[in-house]
């Protein structure tokens, strides 16, 4: 249940056109269950909680009081009294524990469940057909809704589509249901890849991801997560005041962009991560994810908001430096 990685330009090619499939058992997960399981995490997160059946899901935000990032999620209705989060691989104890800070005189429990719930994560023009193959029914197609996997227990199939158009199907579940499920899935026709190909295929779709390209310094504005992952109608959720403050008449300082190097000649001009991005003589920003990838080099950063794109740039590290191309994110 690994990919080999020997392949990485197929494997690129399959997350792009075909179904790349990728290993995230190790993503982090939490239960929350319990009679006030939605209007507890209602009250909470960015997202209308109480507006979501059995079957629907959200991308959400749980946010310090200041507004700033504590936890970027995916919230999955498993039923009436049954919540399932999904987030980053290491971030699911952490949000556990942030939930119970809050947890006064509510009848819900929240679980830590990493390592017992895991998903399966599919990118790519086929991914839908493949999953259909697969499974037998057919992938819900508005975001974020899913249905079980017939015969598959609480396994889901989740609609988990990139910005841009970028097609993308989960499957999530019990850890020791997944192996059978990524045997299916391969012999349904999906590619196996590894980590450096789903990092380019991110990084190219301008997807962030928490700890590298966020962190608790982030508002979520910088990142565009407000365009999918806030309500701005639901009412008081943690740290909104700043984030409503912001929507209404406010900015941010920095926006999140996406980088392609231009080709040089000579020695390897690969940035690192934190290397700086220069307009003019000033700089103006720094990059946070860099990946190589078969049509070259690629990579998310910030860049001050007064610099409007597309722009070229040059990135410019300890003992080296690129030209590059500047520009905004896909929309989600």
């Amino acid at each position: 249940m690994t990919a080999s990685e020997t392949h990485p330009e197929s494997e690129e090619q399959a997350l792009v056109d075909g179904a790349g499939l990728i290993d995230g058992r190790n993503r982090g997960s939490v239960l929350v269950s319990g009679p006030d399981a939605s209007s507890f995490l209602h009250s909470l997160l960015s997202q209308d909680v109480a507006g979501l059946s059995p079957g629907d899901g959200a991308h959400a935000l749980l946010l310090q009081p200041q507004g700033k990032l504590d936890c970027d999620l995916r919230l999955l209705v498993v039923g009436p009294e049954e919540i399932r989060l999904d987030c980053e691989a290491g971030r699911g104890e952490p949000l556990a524990a942030s939930l119970r800070r809050f947890k006064l005189r509510v009848k819900a429990e929240v679980e830590d469940t990493s390592g017992s719930w895991g998903s399966l994560l599919l990118r790519g023009r086929r991914a839908p057909a493949v999953v259909q193959e697969a499974a037998g029914v057919a992938p819900p197609t508005a975001a974020h809704q899913h249905v079980p996997w017939p015969d598959g227990g609480e396994v889901r199939i989740v609609r988990a589509d990139w910005p841009g158009g970028w097609a993308g199907i989960d499957v999530v579940g019990p850890v020791e249901a997944l192996t059978g499920i990524w045997d299916a899935l391969v012999e349904a026709g999906a590619t196996p890849a590894g980590a450096g190909a789903f990092e380019a295929a991110r990084v190219a779709a301008g997807v962030p991801r928490q700890g590298v390209d966020t962190d608790e310094r982030t508002i979520p504005q910088e990142a565009f997560l407000e365009r999918d992952a806030v309500s701005f109608t639901k009412g008081c959720f943690l740290g909104q005041e700043l984030v409503c403050r912001i929507d209404t008449r406010g900015h941010v300082n920095r926006f999140l962009r996406g980088f392609v190097m231009v080709p040089g000649e000579g020695d390897d001009t690969t940035p690192p991560p934190g290397a700086g991005i220069v307009v003019g003589d000033k700089e103006v920003g720094t990059l946070t994810t860099v990946a190589r990838s078969a049509g070259g080099i690629r990579a998310l950063g910030y860049l001050r908001r007064e610099v409007e794109v597309p722009v070229d740039v040059l990135v410019r590290w300890e003992g080296g430096e690129a030209t590059a191309r500047a520009d905004a994110l896909p929309d989600r």
